[in-house]
């Protein structure tokens, strides 16, 4: 079963320092441990303290966060609303209302770096209690069995995002996917670093205006495989040529390379002794995993790119006719030759459960492999 896990891991391919610093000359150096590090002129000086507790309303936007440190604890309580002008919603490329949500988060006060990357699906969450979720569900399927995980910023398909980068999931919960251009303007306390977030781990996030810290991840050399591919979702079907260069519309068109830039696997760095995440106007935009501890149920798959198959997602994203099952008619790419081996009782459909009985099956690490763009 392991070739069918393969074929089910490549169809849904759909960051503490609150003190204000002295000023220090520019410098840019990197410790044995492989960590970057600055030491900048005026690092951070804020006038608020979002690293203790804090309250945060807005009746113009109905925004209702509450931020208390219980012990060795941070606790967000939030309605997830945004404190900032946001586009329409809905919108052609999103269907979507922003609805309030009931959302209490919990970050360690004190984190602890491991240098092991683990990735996050949700890496953060900003100040004002919005997430960031930067990867999508969105899927190119190509008959010659290629699959792409499609970027929330391109300029292929219509995803809806609004001047924040951020758009509305089916729930109501807006959520920033990039740089949240009206949320930093808030928070701009006049320094180059603008404190935005916390991710899980703990470590706080920041994002710089003058762009000085710039990620470690470049675009691949070559041009893509696939022929024949599709995005489709409930309202939407879309003949896709994915030939050509790496041009960033997949997620896999970028490899990380050490040191190529400022910060790590995870878009962090460590500046004046102090362990951060930055948000970046480039590529990665927010990092797609974090380096300290998380809790298990918040951690997934360490590669950072991906991560595993969900059958309710690999039903949604292909159920045509929205029976809550998969027909041969209705698969694409390499689970169609596969159709067979999974659907356990020969009626000719594929449930939910007879994906996650053939996921079980097979070998449960992570894929990055040539299904994600041709690179391992």
């Amino acid at each position: 079963m392991k070739h069918v896990f393969k074929v089910l891991a490549i169809i849904i391919v759909g960051l503490l320092f609150g003190c204000n610093s002295k000023k220090k000359t520019t410098s840019h150096t990197h410790d044995g441990s492989g960590n970057h590090s600055h030491d900048t002129e005026s690092v951070v000086k804020s006038t608020a303290n979002y690293y203790g507790n804090y309250d945060l309303e807005d009746s113009a936007f109905g925004t209702k966060t509450k931020v208390t440190i219980v012990g060795d604890t941070r606790v967000m309580v939030t309605n997830s609303l945004p404190n900032h002008e946001t586009g329409t919603f809905p919108n052609p490329g999103n269907p979507n209302t922003i609805a309030s949500q009931d959302i209490t988060y919990k970050f360690p006060v004190t984190p602890r770096y491991t240098g092991k990357a683990q990735w996050m699906r949700e890496p953060g969450v900003a100040l004002n209690g919005i997430k960031f979720e930067p990867q999508t569900a969105e899927v190119v399927v190509c008959d010659t069995g290629e699959n792409y995980r499609v970027e929330a910023i391109q300029d292929v398909i219509d995803l809806g995002l609004d001047f924040n980068h951020a758009h509305v999931q089916p729930t109501g919960a807006y959520h920033y996917h990039g740089t949240p251009t009206s949320m930093i303007s808030k928070f701009d306390s006049g320094q180059d670093l603008v404190h935005i977030g916390f991710a899980h781990d703990g470590f706080p996030m920041y994002y710089s205006k003058s762009g000085q810290y710039k990620p470690s991840f470049k675009l691949l050399d070559g041009t893509r495989a696939g022929e024949d591919c599709t995005y489709d979702n409930p309202k939407q079907h879309m003949d896709i040529s994915v030939g050509g260069h790496h041009d960033g519309t997949y997620g896999s068109d970028y490899e990380y390379v050490a040191d190529y830039g400022d910060l790590d696997e995870c878009n962090g760095i460590t500046v004046a002794g102090k362990y951060m995440y930055l948000v970046t106007s480039q590529f990665p935009y927010v990092g797609r995993c974090v380096m300290g501890e998380v809790e298990a149920e918040q951690q997934g798959p360490p590669n950072g790119q991906g991560d595993r198959p969900d059958s309710s997602q690999i039903i949604e994203q292909m159920d045509a006719n929205k029976d809550g099952k998969l027909s041969l008619k209705e698969v694409k790419g390499p689970l169609k030759e596969d159709f067979s081996k999974i659907d356990a009782n020969s009626n000719g459909f594929i449930t939910k459960e007879e994906l996650q009985k053939a996921s079980k099956g097979g070998d449960q690490g992570p894929r990055r492999g040539p299904s994600q763009g041709g690179r391992n």
